[in-house]
């Protein structure tokens, strides 16, 4: 089918592994990977590489991510979300003073040391963080630098004993919005759990061009990642003799850009990923073989 890159629109349900073998076996290909894992119960923007696209994501995974998410205030949970046992009783939370949510959500607003949740994909030890939990261990992971650059509460609905808050998020890659929601509900002294999240945009990816599966069974084509090098990245083009070059791992003259730049061949052909470094323009990612 090509190479390529895929934004699916994840069904809950299904692990982003799920998801994986499953387009493995529409587009007839072992080599299928994603940008960045979602939980089960978790919709939305799911980035896959295909083919040669895989070698893509290390690119596309760092990028920051959006969401729509509801907390329920009231109820701390081993997972910090509704799939995990109850940490103590249930807490009346209808009462909470909607001025002291609004301050607890401002100070979880902007560059944070999150404590992950337990409940993760993080390897301790070698092993996954999530499989020492369900294995009945204490896991306790140290916090790091995260940025949160919106937290937005759309609505509160009580739902005796619980308050319901329904919020958008902006957030880097690596923070967790469980860990906002069971930080949110400490913050207010009634503990808290995620109860609906959606991924509404990875990177330049919004779920309004998201597929869903349906959709990739019935047009099994990526997208080509000469248009997604295009729409990611600054545009370099090469000569016969510079994209030769470049097959062949050697450096060019600094492109002058902070970040990735797509290099094209004369031909219109994607060559690769440049980055500038102090000798030159390295070569990140080379697409086309040395002739």
């Amino acid at each position: 089918m090509g190479d390529g890159i895929l934004v699916l629109d994840k069904p809950a349900g299904l692990t982003s592994h799920d998801v994986v073998a499953r387009c493995r076996r529409l587009l007839g290909t072992r080599r299928v990977g994603h940008a960045g894992t979602l939980d089960p119960a978790a919709t939305g923007v799911l980035v896959l590489g295909v083919d040669r696209g895989t070698r893509f994501l290390a690119h596309l995974v760092a990028h920051d991510k959006a969401y729509a998410a509801t907390v329920r205030l009231g109820l701390a949970t081993v997972t910090d979300d509704a799939a995990g046992d109850p940490l103590g009783g249930a807490v009346d939370a209808t009462d909470v003073d909607r001025g002291a949510l609004a301050a607890a959500v401002a100070a979880l607003t902007g560059e944070l040391q999150q404590r992950p949740s337990s409940v993760s994909a993080i390897k301790v030890d070698g092993r996954r963080s999530h499989a020492r939990v369900r294995s009945g261990e204490d896991v306790d992971l140290p916090a790091r630098g995260v940025t949160v650059s919106r937290f937005t509460v759309l609505d509160v609905r009580a739902a005796a004993p619980f308050l319901d808050v329904d919020v958008e998020v902006e957030v880097s890659s690596g923070t967790y919005v469980r860990a906002l929601a069971r930080d949110l509900g400490a913050a207010l002294g009634v503990g808290g759990h995620l109860t609906a999240l959606r991924r509404t945009r990875s990177g330049p990816f919004g779920v309004a061009e998201a597929r869903t599966l349906e959709q990739v069974e019935a047009e099994p084509v990526p997208t080509p990642l000469a248009d997604v090098a295009r729409r990611l990245f600054p545009v370099r083009a090469l000569d016969a003799e510079q994209a030769g070059a470049v097959s062949h791992g050697g450096f060019l003259p600094a492109s002058g850009c902070a970040g990735p730049v797509a290099a094209f061949g004369p031909d219109g052909t994607l060559v690769g990923l440049l980055g500038d470094v102090a000798r030159g323009a390295k070569p990140l990612l080379v697409l086309t073989p040395a002739g």
